[in-house]
């Protein structure tokens, strides 16, 4: 879905095109009305979501309203945050998108606020299941839905899509350039690395200890980052037990759990983790969750941050 949009904006360059061929062979007689015309139809647009969903442009959207903190961090990094009326609880970054009004939890959202604050786009995102998002349309609002990410082309598929919705995509290309330039960079001081460290990553604490596998944006992070997931054979974020993880004995522990205090000494005093190689060696770090679970332009920090705490010397 991520790459749907394309044909629809070349479908409708083609309609404009060839528009303007057949009033030229038929020699309009009005050749002002022809230009106002030409001009209108070259002003509109229209960009497929995720959904498949045409949404169509009268003109570039100058107020709009983000319900995910992904979708938040994309719009400034494309230098169009100053049009955001509306964002989520948890939308900290850059520091300006604090001064936003709030008007989600990301999970659920204040419609009656959003149908007053009256944007010109909202964006908003899906998992999979039911969205919500039908009484915002039924109130004429745009709605453009964006998937979650579950891998860097998605996340480079997502800015390309906003930067056409906001009518900037050469910014859009400039910027996905900009990060795969930044994780080449790191991939390059990575080269010397000839076996991989073990990793283990905890997202969610005892007594429900939850982990990251296979076909997650934190599995890009630790490909990128040249760091084996000791779950990587599981999909999804499963449920473990501690003696799972005994077991697996990882090299590194990253937690990302932020909401308890000391989540690193928490994990060393774990009984019986006591034999874990990565407790016994003090390889247990705390990463920054919105960094490593964002899908969104900082991606290319999310690596190199993995990357330094996997192999500090290789990342001076």
């Amino acid at each position: 879905m991520k790459k749907s949009y394309l044909l629809s904006g070349t479908l409708a360059l083609a309609v404009f095109l060839g528009a303007c061929q057949s009033e030229e062979s038929t020699g309009a007689d009005n050749p002002t009305d022809q230009t106002s015309t030409e001009t209108e139809a070259a002003e509109s647009y229209a960009v497929t979501d995720d959904l498949g969903n045409e949404i169509k442009f009268e003109e570039v959207p100058e107020t709009v309203v983000s319900l995910i903190p992904s979708n938040t961090e994309i719009l400034y990094a494309l230098e169009e945050g100053d049009k955001l009326i509306g964002a989520t609880d948890f939308d900290n970054y850059p520091a300006e998108a604090m001064e936003v009004e709030r008007v989600s939890d990301s999970v659920k959202f204040n419609a009656e606020r959003i149908i007053q604050l009256d944007p010109d786009i909202v964006l908003a995102y899906s998992t999979g299941g039911p969205t919500g998002l039908e009484v915002l349309e039924e109130a004429d609002i745009p709605v453009f839905v964006i998937e979650s990410a579950a891998s860097f082309e998605d996340v480079y598929g997502d800015i390309e899509q906003i930067a056409q919705v906001m009518g900037v995509e050469e910014k859009g290309e400039e910027l996905i350039a900009s990060i795969q330039g930044e994780i080449k960079d790191v991939q390059d001081k990575l080269a010397e690395v000839e076996q991989k460290k073990k990793a283990y990553i905890e997202i969610s604490p005892l007594p429900e200890i939850y982990t990251t596998g296979d076909k997650t944006f934190q599995q890009e992070i630790l490909n990128h980052a040249q760091v084996e997931n000791v779950f990587a054979d599981l999909e999804g974020w499963p449920q473990l037990s501690e003696e799972e993880v005994v077991n697996r004995n990882p090299e590194l522990i990253f937690t990302t759990v932020s909401y308890v205090e000391n989540a690193v000494d928490e994990i060393k005093a774990r009984d019986s983790w006591s034999e874990i190689a990565a407790v016994q060696n003090e390889q247990v770090f705390l990463l920054d969750s919105d960094i490593t679970s964002r899908p969104g332009p900082r991606i290319g920090e999310a690596v190199k941050l993995v990357a330094e705490t996997a192999y500090p010397d290789l990342l001076k």
